[in-house]
């Protein structure tokens, strides 16, 4: 069982930056790590996601704006998230898929206890 622990939540006016980090371990394998949030009556989305062998993909609503990276050495995935808006306002979680091949990521099916992001107008 992967373990994840995210971290770098907080409150930030709009157009500010913070940057989140997930830390995982206890697992082998290759994986593929993501970020995904959910805002208050809303539904769970994808926000950004990486794979083992490098491959990112985006939300169109973050894109230019939010960075997902990985430390392989730290086990860790980050994501900069840069002109903060207020409708990213959300509870964030980083999760695990297994990965396949060097572009497919399977069903996110690890989750880790999110972080809270706030950013005020």
């Amino acid at each position: 069982q992967v373990r994840l622990v995210e971290s770098g939540g907080g409150s930030v006016q709009a157009g500010g930056s913070l940057r989140l980090s997930c830390a995982a371990s206890g697992y082998t394998g290759i994986l593929c790590m993501g970020w995904f949030r959910q805002a208050p009556g809303k539904e769970r989305e994808r926000v950004a996601d990486i794979h083992s062998r490098g491959r990112t993909n985006y939300a169109d609503s973050v894109k230019g704006r939010f960075t997902i990276s990985k430390d392989a050495a730290k086990n860790t995935v980050y994501l900069q998230m840069n002109s903060l808006k207020p409708e990213d306002t959300a509870m964030y979680f980083c999760a695990t898929a297994e990965a396949f091949g060097s572009l497919l990521c399977g069903a996110y099916d690890n989750w880790g206890q999110g972080t809270q992001v706030t950013v005020s107008s």
